[in-house]
């Protein structure tokens, strides 16, 4: 009888549970300590691994984080975009905000890591593999405001795709910013949200 899937080899399940045991130890250190006070030989004592070995699976640190942090991120990406699909009836503005609140209580939920995470993506090398996913990531975000800002009529493609790019803009900066670190999630929403209304003011007229 066939299969539609080939039993992986036990090199293959030896690399499988290296890499989990490598991005578990991480993300337990991240988060204990965050990423400034974590070194990579911590990482690799705690996931039984030898540096070599995690260097194979991570070349520095910056790489480990994105590599845990894409997973949160990810999840926060999927749970944003099904709010705003479920908030029907709502203006251009709130679903937006269904979108992104995820993703600010996931970027805010460590802010050094959070806040490391997102420079990362920005002025890292788009080439490494773990940023090109987060960035693809990134990219799913802007993607989704831009289709719910096309849903109103008052908005072109053009100007939806310009808007989702300032606006993911905002996010960024909102989020890291290091002016206000003790404000609260529903805090940077509401700056957030304004900033946001302030934007589409000029091309909805109910915004």
């Amino acid at each position: 009888m066939g299969s539609d899937h080939m039993p992986i080899g036990r090199r293959e399940r030896a690399k499988q549970d290296k890499r989990e045991r490598i991005m578990t130890a991480a993300r337990e250190l991240f988060a204990e300590h965050g990423v400034d006070r974590v070194t990579t030989q911590q990482v690799a004592r705690r996931a039984d691994v030898a540096i070599g070995t995690l260097y194979l699976y991570a070349s520095t640190k910056a790489e480990l984080l994105i590599m845990v942090q894409n997973e949160k991120f990810a999840a926060a990406v999927d749970s944003g975009l099904a709010a705003a699909d479920a908030a029907v009836g709502q203006g251009a503005l709130e679903r937006v905000i269904a979108l992104i609140r995820p993703l600010v209580e996931c970027v805010r939920e460590h802010l050094e890591n959070g806040r490391t995470y997102l420079r990362e993506l920005v002025f890292g090398d788009p080439a490494e593999p773990y940023r090109q996913v987060g960035l693809t990531l990134a990219g799913r975000v802007e993607d989704g405001i831009t289709g719910l800002l096309t849903r109103n009529e008052d908005i072109g493609a053009a100007d939806a795709a310009t808007l989702a790019r300032v606006i993911t803009a905002i996010i960024h900066i909102s989020t890291t910013a290091t002016v206000c670190p003790h404000r609260s999630d529903e805090a940077v929403l509401a700056d957030i949200r304004d900033q946001i209304h302030a934007t589409l003011a000029q091309h909805i007229r109910a915004a």
